[in-house]
């Protein structure tokens, strides 16, 4: 069973992801189950997707100390999020910042200190300046898809694969660019 938790904000393109990773378990003849969680997605609140893929998927939730990844889109979501990853599990983190409207309004500040928290947890987070790789790419919107190519090529994913579900998830007007940004975060490591 491998189980990813997708965690990010309103308009980061978690949902594509995990529709993405669903394409990838269907190409590998997998059964896959995935359960979104919107918090005020349209207002950039957090989101969060589970996605669990093995030979016999029975329930769609990652319990939490359970996820193999968690594939974080923003850095505070990463944190947010962090427990849920098991001991041996990998946290792939887009090093950005979205101020959440507490933030925005004064009322609360944006912790400078996001990746001591996330290690004095025990866990090791791989910082990836997705942002910037998208933007190379061609268009900022394909951070998820920079995301997804570094985390199938971190659990060993053949490219051609994950390029396959792309090609199925993405949009033809927008494939080109997407396979740029996939290719690019495929190659990050």
């Amino acid at each position: 069973m491998l189980n990813v938790l997708i965690v990010g904000v309103g308009g980061q393109g978690t949902l594509l992801a995990s529709r993405v990773l669903g394409a990838v378990a269907d190409i590998l003849g997998k059964d896959c189950k995935l359960s979104e969680v919107h918090g005020m997605s349209q207002r950039g609140g957090s989101v969060v997707t589970h996605v669990r893929i093995g030979d016999d998927v029975c329930a769609p939730l990652i319990s939490e100390g359970e996820a193999d990844y968690i594939l974080a889109f923003e850095k505070l979501e990463a944190l947010r999020w962090a427990h849920y990853l098991k001991d041996e599990g990998a946290l792939l983190v887009n090093d950005q910042e979205i101020m959440p409207m507490p933030v925005i309004t004064g009322a609360a500040d944006y912790p400078t200190d996001i990746y001591t928290k996330i290690k004095a947890q025990g866990k090791q987070p791989v910082v990836i300046n997705g942002l910037q790789i998208a933007c190379d790419a061609g268009t900022s919107k394909a951070v998820n898809v920079v995301m997804i190519g570094a985390l199938c090529s971190l659990i060993g994913i053949e490219y051609d694969t994950v390029l396959e579900a792309v090609r199925r998830c993405v949009p033809q007007k927008l494939l080109e660019v997407n396979e740029r940004a996939l290719n690019m975060g495929y190659k990050y490591r």
